[in-house]
Formats: C-alpha cells, sequence, structure tokens
C-alpha cells in the first residue's frame, strides 16, 4: 500500500542492476530505509525465535519421550494436518482482513500453546516416565499448526504492501536473513537451556518471545484488504486455485516447491535421530547442528538480498540442487567436522531455495490473488510433516542414513529434470 511506503524506497536502484555482481553494502539493506519494515523486521524476532527454538526442543522432547524415528515422523503430522487443511482459509482470511490484525492474532496463539506445553513439563504431566504423555505434543501440535496455517499467508503477503514489487526481492532475502541468523542463535540458546534448565524453562522463553513479538506487531500500519466481500470463503478459495490452474509460472513454481519441501525437509525434523544414534553429541550438538546450517543460511541470504532482479529462476534450481547434494553427503556422514562443513552448505542452499520461490511466487502473482498463492505456498510445512512421516517409516527399514540420502538424491533427479525441460522456470527474470 501507499501509504505503507518511505517514498525514498522508490528511487533506490537494485544493488549491481545491470552488472549482475555481487555488492554488499548499504544497497543490501536498503528495505530498513522503510520504517514500516524496520518494524516488521523486529516484530519477526519474536516469531521466528521461538519457531527456531521449537525445532529443537519439540523435536528432541519427543525422541527421548519415545526413542522412535517413527513416532517423531507421526506425531509431527499432528502440527503439518492442519497446515495443509486450513492454509487456504488463512490465504482468504490475508486477503479479507488486514494482515496487521491476523499476525497479532496468530501471535497470541502461538504464545499461549507454549505457555500450555511449559506448564505441562513444570507439572510433570509431560515427561519421558510417562511415555503416554507424548499426545499433549500432539494436540498441542494440532493447535499451533492450525494458528500457523491461518497466520502466515498474511505475514508473506504483507511484504509487497510495505516496499512494494520493486524492493520485493531485497525485502524477502532481508527477512529470510533474519529468520537464518535466528537459526544461527535460537537452536544454540535452545540447546542451552535444554542442558542448563530443562525443557519447560525453554518453552516459557518462547512464550516470551512471541508476546515480544505481539507487542511490536500490534504498532504496524493497518494493511489494504483486496478481495471481494460478498463472496463466499470456498468462493473465492476455488478462484484462487483456478487463478492458480491458469498461471502456468505459479502453477510450476508451486508444483516444484511440493517436490523440494517433501524432500528434503525432514532431515530438520528427524535431525535428532542424527545427534542422538550417529553422531552422538546430544542437545548440544543438535543446538550446534541448527545453528551451524543457519550460519550457512545467512552467508546465502546475503548473497542473495544483493544480486540484481536478474536470472532468479536459474538462482532458485541451482540452490535446490546444492540443497539436495549437500543433504546427501551429510546423510552418510559419521564425522562430526564433516557433519558440520555440509551443514553450512545445507544451510545455504535451503534458504536460496525457499527465499527464491517465495519472492517469485509473489512477484508473478496479482495482487488480488496474492494471499490465496501464498496460502499454497504455506502448504509446505504441512508437506514437511507428511514427509518426516514417511522418511521416519522409512527409516525403520533401510536406516535413518539411506532414508534421508534416499530422499535428497530424488530432489537432485526432480531438480536436473527441471532445469532440462522447465525454461519457463530456469529463465524467470
Amino acid at each position: 500500500m501507499r501509504d505503507m511506503r518511505d517514498s525514498d524506497t522508490e528511487t533506490v536502484p537494485s544493488a549491481g542492476e545491470g552488472t549482475g555482481r555481487v555488492r554488499l553494502g548499504k544497497q543490501t539493506f536498503r528495505s530498513f530505509k522503510n520504517p514500516v519494515y524496520r518494524l516488521f523486521f523486529f516484530a519477526m524476532v519474536g516469531l521466528m525465535a521461538p519457531m527456531n527454538m521449537q525445532i529443537v526442543g519439540r523435536s528432541l522432547l519427543i525422541y527421548r519421550i519415545t526413542g522412535s524415528a517413527a513416532i517423531l515422523g507421526a506425531v509431527t503430522l499432528a502440527f503439518a494436518t492442519p497446515m495443509l487443511c486450513m492454509s487456504l482459509f488463512g490465504g482468504i482470511i490475508a486477503d479479507r482482513l488486514p494482515k496487521k490484525h491476523v499476525i497479532v492474532a496468530g501471535m497470541a496463539g502461538a504464545a499461549l500453546v507454549s505457555l500450555t506445553i511449559a506448564l505441562a513439563l513444570t507439572f510433570d504431566y509431560l515427561s519421558p516416565e510417562r511415555p503416554g504423555s507424548v499426545w499433549i505434543l500432539a494436540v498441542a501440535g494440532a493447535v499451533q499448526g492450525t494458528v500457523m496455517a491461518l497466520m502466515m499467508p498474511s505475514r508473506m503477503a504483507i511484504l509487497p504492501e510495505i516496499v512494494g514489487k520493486d524492493q520485493l526481492m531485497n525485502a524477502v532475502s532481508l527477512s529470510a536473513l533474519e529468520m537464518n541468523a535466528l537459526r544461527l542463535a535460537a537452536p544454540a540458546l535452545a540447546g542451552f537451556l535444554i542442558e542448563g534448565f530443562g525443557f519447560d524453562v525453554l518453552y516459557y522463553t518462547m512464550a516470551g518471545f512471541y508476546l515480544m513479538g505481539l507487542i511490536l506487531a500490534s504498532r504496524l500500519p493497518r494493511t489494504a484488504t483486496v478481495a471481494a466481500q460478498g463472496r463466499s470463503a470456498l468462493a473465492q478459495i476455488k478462484e484462487g486455485l483456478t487463478y492458480i490452474r491458469h498461471n502456468t509460472t505459479v502453477l510450476l513454481l508451486l508444483i516444484f516447491t511440493i517436490f523440494a519441501v517433501f524432500l528434503t525437509m525432514p532431515y530438520y525434523v528427524l535431525m535428532p535421530v542424527f545427534t542422538e544414534d550417529i553422531l552422538g553429541v546430544g542437545a548440544g550438538g543438535l543446538g550446534i547442528l541448527f545453528s551451524v546450517s543457519g550460519a550457512g543460511a545467512v552467508i546465502g541470504s546475503l548473497i542473495l538480498a544483493s544480486l540484481p532482479n536478474q536470472r532468479r529462476g536459474l538462482l532458485f534450481l541451482i540452490g535446490s540442487l546444492v540443497l539436495s547434494l549437500a543433504l546427501i553427503g551429510f546423510s552418510f556422514s559419521s564425522s562430526w567436522h564433516l557433519s558440520l562443513a555440509l551443514t553450512v552448505v545445507v544451510g545455504m542452499g535451503h534458504t536460496t531455495r525457499m527465499a527464491l520461490s517465495n519472492t517469485l511466487l509473489q512477484y508473478y502473482t496479482e495482487a488480488e490473488y496474492r494471499g490465496r498463492v501464498m496460502s499454497v505456498y504455506t502448504m509446505e510445512l504441512g508437506l514437511m510433516g507428511f514427509g518426516a512421516l514417511a522418511a521416519g517409516l522409512l527409516s525403520e527399514v533401510v536406516g535413518i542414513q539411506w532414508a534421508i540420502g534416499g530422499f535428497a538424491a530424488a530432489l537432485v533427479v526432480v531438480t536436473l529434470l527441471a532445469t532440462a525441460f522447465l525454461p519457463r522456470i530456469r529463465t524467470l527474470a
């Protein structure tokens, strides 16, 4: 929206525009000239920090309670199912209601879920001594999945209204930088809190972060609503899906993203199996691995934020290929130091794939349909759970290394085929 943007941001040229070169400097951070973007950026710390802490906390807690990769994947599915079923309604909400209000409500819901788990841990309703108590995490995951499904399309679709399409790649890349910087620090903090104070302190800390983000997000200006109010939600969902079906660029980007998420994201959910059974490094090592992955992602985000709006489709495919090859190497590594090095590359590939898919989808989608398109994109978080369940079940048969490595190898094939036979993606500017 015009009233949300700093007018100076409209005239800032892209870093290295016309040269194709990467130049780190003040141009890399040009979206920070927009005061609304700065407020949004710091509000998102309250969302992204606990999300990254939970990657360590929830997965490790489930695995220590049950000792089963299959159950870990199954409980994760409780979070994933609402992400698939409710995300489309999140897109309608993003187009019908002010996105600021949706974000604030979502953070309030997430804070309540974290506080509930913390209290369950404090009063010993959830512990390794009570394996059946894992149902609490399943229910909490389902509630949180619903909250995130309804909120995340608004969180993503608000960016073009803040900075405009010309600055979109820079703003998305800086938001990815933020998330990945938190991936660098938050998992290590989570591991420290678990080992030093216990899982309950971790969840109280997460609830505090959500509340901080809620307060900052409540100060954002009101954003536009662009969908017609007279039609039903189901009619608007159908309209959005029809738009995707007829927009070949958006459709192909979403299909490729589905494959990429399903085949690579289970690695994050099942990481405790590697740290507990293969590398033997415990909660501290699990936090370090996630943090090192975040370091690689920070590097990738800085590079993307400095690039001009050129050859983004090809970079998207290259990032996916790098991600899958590094993940194959990590899967079969039993060396701690080699695993650390490969995790850096995994982080770089992951942030390249994620930031560019987000940017390209929003760039090539009309504003009227952006919330609904991004709601389909948000469903990737649900696919992560289904992929984790499939990989967890497969690991019971062939082992965790062959399960994760095999999934990554399948993405290598998909990426090479897309590069060779889908020029519409490869040639996107």
